[in-house]
Formats: C-alpha cells, sequence, structure tokens
C-alpha cells in the first residue's frame, strides 16, 4: 500500500429503514477495501488513540456504548446539568480538508494521506468516486 497504487472502488450504498420512518445510505465497501481500511485503521490507530479525550467513545477500541452510559451515570451525581446532542448527518458533512488537516497533525506517511482522500471521494453518499 505505501507504494500509492491502490485505487478503491467506488462503494456500493443501499437504505436502511429508520424507526421514524427515515431511511439511512448505508456504505458497503468490497472486501479489497475493507481490507485496505483495516491496514490503514491498524497504523492510524494506536497514534491518534494517544490524543483522543478520555471522554470519547465513538468508533475507539475497548469502549462501548455501555461505558459511555456508566460514565455518565456517575457523573450524574457530580452535575446538575445535562448536554444532549445530535449531530445529525455528520459523517455526510464534515469538512474534508479540515478533518486531513487534523489527520496530518498525527500521521506523517504520505500513503496514509492519499488513500483517505481517495476514500472520502467514493465514500461520501452522492459521490461516484470516479474523480
Amino acid at each position: 500500500m505505501a507504494s500509492g497504487s491502490y485505487f478503491p472502488a467506488a462503494t456500493r450504498y443501499v437504505e436502511i429503514d429508520k424507526s421514524d420512518g427515515g431511511k439511512r445510505i448505508l456504505g458497503i465497501p468490497t472486501v479489497k477495501d475493507r481490507i485496505a481500511q483495516g491496514v490503514a485503521k491498524a497504523y492510524i490507530e494506536p497514534r491518534l488513540e494517544e490524543v483522543f479525550h478520555e471522554d470519547s467513545y465513538g468508533y475507539r477500541p475497548n469502549r462501548s456504548a455501555h461505558d459511555a452510559i456508566e460514565k455518565a451515570r456517575k457523573r450524574c451525581w457530580k452535575y446538575d446539568w445535562v448536554i444532549y446532542l445530535d449531530i445529525k448527518a455528520f459523517f455526510d458533512t464534515i469538512d474534508h480538508e479540515l478533518l486531513l488537516k487534523a489527520v496530518s497533525m498525527h500521521v506523517s506517511e504520505p500513503w496514509i494521506i492519499l488513500y483517505i482522500k481517495r476514500w472520502l471521494k467514493v465514500i461520501c453518499p452522492g459521490n461516484s468516486g470516479d474523480s
């Protein structure tokens, strides 16, 4: 992968029914793309794990929604306020340049940044990945 010769395939999308009657778009990568993403994850995760906030639970190794609930349960006795936050379509609307800038601060290998850029082109809904 470090050669830069890997190009991800266009992501296949399916619609999943949501409990509120809406639809959720789910991207399904190919097996080859899933393996490549796993290689990148294995490289990136240990480097970024040390800089994430201790109260961040989403998509983190050895952390679950149950862990977040337990932390909230313990803290509810210390504080008298709660913030409910729902970032609608976060992954569909995140600023790609800002994301790449943040990753680049902790990952210096050009091949990782190159592949993240390529994945962003093919996995974003409405983007055919042809460019």
